[in-house]
């Protein structure tokens, strides 16, 4: 079966410099199954399957896949599908407002000019890390304790734990290795750049994937939202700011968070890069 396809480049500064997500348009006769071995044929931090709305307001319906695992939100998946549906002639039913219904709810995609920006969603969990955890994300990342200046849930649907260091540079120099601790991980970790530099923070993630090593996630916007909720609420930072991400993988992310009466957004360019049909 044929479906129209767009791999769209998100949070890129430049072309192709973002992380790429994978869309397939018009999925309503495909089975999970197809799109779960899809998804990880396509060896992206994420797919996504665009199907008919199934509740009031919503332009479209979206899945989203990491490799074979569902998720109920992320972040650049959003934007990414946001932008492939306006790339396939889609037409917002209110100008200037994608909205999207995933199994997070619907989450709205503000359209600025070239980028695009969701609303961040309320974490599902928040609040302290146990000391066992946090010991043994310590272990895992390669650091010292006193370079931890705090730790949180950051889980907004993915499942984030974070961690705020000491330096945006100390977030570069990372060497994770959970080879001492199987199992799944969703890290993301945070640090502070100097002053007048170019972009407020610096972030990287860190994911496992079934029995595979520890991995690295290019640009999240998850995690960039509920790490942006974390600093706003904790005085840390204010909005609008930017932060970098997949700076340490030769990338060169830029997200972008603001507020608007409160809400939080979070945003950045998302850029069609290749353009075809999916046979599934």
């Amino acid at each position: 079966m044929k479906r129209r396809f767009r791999q769209v480049d998100v949070f890129g500064e430049d072309p192709c410099t973002g992380n790429p997500v994978a869309v397939v348009l018009d999925v309503e006769a495909v089975d999970e199954e197809a799109m779960r071995r899809f998804s990880v044929w396509s060896n992206l931090s994420e797919c996504t399957f665009v199907l008919p709305p199934t509740v009031p307001g919503a332009d479209y319906r979206v899945r989203i896949f990491s490799l074979s695992t569902e998720l109920p939100f992320a972040g650049h998946p959003t934007l990414g599908t946001a932008r492939a549906w306006l790339d396939a002639g889609g037409v917002p039913a209110v100008p200037g407002i994608v909205m999207q219904e995933c199994d997070a709810g619907l989450v709205p995609v503000r359209i600025e000019s070239d980028r695009l920006a969701f609303s961040a969603p309320p974490r599902q969990r928040s609040g302290p890390v146990d000391a066992a955890l946090l010991t043994a994300l310590i272990e895992v990342l390669g650091i010292e304790r006193q370079q931890v200046v705090d730790a949180e849930w950051l889980d907004n649907g993915p499942g984030w734990v974070g961690l705020l260091l000491d330096h945006a540079d100390t977030v570069l120099t990372l060497r994770p290795d959970a080879t001492a601790h199987p199992g799944r991980w969703d890290i993301g970790v945070v640090g502070a750049h100097d002053p007048g530099s170019g972009t407020a923070y610096e972030l990287r993630a860190f994911f496992t994937e079934g029995d595979e090593p520890l991995r690295e996630d290019p640009v999240t916007g998850s995690l960039n939202a509920a790490a942006a909720e974390w600093l706003i609420s904790t005085g840390r930072a204010s909005a609008p700011y930017a932060a970098a991400q997949g700076t340490a993988m030769g990338r060169r992310g830029r997200v972008h968070i603001s507020t608007d009466d409160g809400q939080l957004w979070v945003g950045g360019r998302a850029e069609v890069v290749l353009s075809g049909t999916a046979t599934l």
